[in-house]
């Protein structure tokens, strides 16, 4: 049955452009039938409203729901010990080549059952909802075989269900390469792109990823997967120039791609293609800090030429062990040097752009989908101020209030 809800008595981060945070003071919001049917200064609502909830913000600030455009959620296994072993001086790629990294969680996912994969990937996305996350995206990719894929893929679905969260899913079968298929990498695309037809007919794709980098699949490679995935009407993104510049942002851009991703070595070349192709640069700070590196992405260059900007946490096993959106928000200003409102905009407008979905969600607008979080803050700088804390009040899915510590 269709609920209306009047939220009065806030300040509103509509996030639309213009200005910093696009913000309107003194004001209400009405959602009808699960979309944002008005929205202004509480002093101009209109007679007539008909009967519908009101929810008293007693002056706290509405923000469009967060969106965690990357994310690793859905795994087995854990790996502490490589974050000790890189304190004791391993690097990230002499881990991953004796046969730690992505392939130690695939063998710990494939063991795993759909159930067990299930309650460990709840508890991570409960997590980021308690942190006003509404969308969020979930990878395969350490499955590495048919079966392992579709598993991780039906968990995200699942996930979706089971809680009050819009998921879109990427396929990232070329993540790396399986042990089965060593020294064979061109037949492991040859795999990837089969295991795709399947997978995308079977309904649990909605964009096709992959790694490209030294330690992951050639630029080459990685085209045959993106000749596939247009194929078969999806879209494309792509874990690009995070470890060297393999040209992979550049590539992206070429297909037109939703998203490239981390970017440390992204060249003035790649950005420029980026802004013609309106590909976003997802920039993934708590990796970073995890792998404690030291060549920043080039955000005066993106800022410049006009690229957009996500944020998000790339929650995963190894380098980035977080579900904390707002610490990756943190993480984006203090590290990469954002202003508060271009990393909000990152996990708002830009995080929905990254995913195919401005046109649904991301800013508070009428007609876009309710999709809304309710902070007790004075000022929206706050969510990226703050280390730790519980900031938000309320949360609302397709016009559903879900509080923050129901489900």
């Amino acid at each position: 049955m269709p609920h209306n809800t009047l939220i009065r008595h806030v300040h509103a981060a509509t996030m639309l452009p213009g200005s910093d945070y696009g913000l309107l003071r003194d004001a209400a919001l009405l959602i009808r039938d699960g979309r944002i049917a008005w929205l202004g200064r509480e002093t101009e609502l209109p007679a007539g409203l008909g009967d519908c909830e009101e929810v008293d913000g007693e002056g706290g600030w509405l923000t469009p729901g967060l969106i965690d455009c990357h994310t690793h959620l859905v795994y087995g296994g854990d790996r502490s010990h490589e974050f000790e072993m890189r304190l004791n001086g391993a690097s990230y790629e002499e881990i991953a080549r004796a046969g730690g990294g992505i392939r130690s969680t695939v063998a710990a996912t494939r063991a795993a059952s759909e159930v067990e994969l299930f309650t460990a990937s709840l508890r991570r996305l409960d997590g980021m909802l308690r942190e006003g996350v509404t969308t969020v995206e979930i990878k395969s990719g350490y499955g590495l075989d048919l079966e392992t894929e579709r598993k991780m893929l039906r968990v995200a679905r699942q996930l979706g269900e089971a809680r009050a969260v819009r998921v879109r899913t990427s396929y990232l079968a070329a993540h790396a390469l399986p042990p089965e298929y060593q020294g064979r990498a061109d037949d492991y695309i040859d795999a990837c792109i089969d295991w795709l037809a399947v997978l995308a007919g079977e309904g649990l794709v909605d964009a096709v990823d992959a790694f490209c980098e030294r330690i992951g699949f050639s630029r080459e490679q990685v085209e045959r997967l993106f000749k596939a995935a247009k194929g078969l009407g999806l879209p494309v993104k792509l874990h690009a120039e995070q470890l060297s510049d393999s040209g992979g942002a550049k590539l992206t851009a070429k297909y037109g791609g939703l998203s490239a991703d981390h970017l440390e070595w992204l060249d003035e070349k790649a950005i420029a293609a980026m802004a013609e192709s309106g590909t976003v640069a997802a920039l993934l700070p708590i990796a970073f800090y995890c792998l404690r590196e030291t060549k920043v992405p080039p955000i005066a260059a993106l800022r410049q030429a006009g690229v957009a900007m996500a944020v998000s946490t790339d929650c995963n096993p190894g380098t980035a062990p977080s579900s904390s959106p707002l610490l990756a928000l943190n993480m984006a200003c203090t590290l990469f040097g954002l202003t508060p409102s271009e990393a909000l905009t990152g996990m708002t407008r830009y995080a929905a752009k990254a995913l195919g979905l401005l046109e649904e969600t991301g800013t508070l607008a009428v007609g876009k989908r309710a999709d809304v979080a309710l902070w007790r803050i004075a000022r929206p700088a706050e969510l990226c101020y703050w280390l730790g804390g519980e900031p938000l009040w309320q949360r609302w899915h397709e016009g559903r209030m879900v509080l923050p510590s129901a489900h």
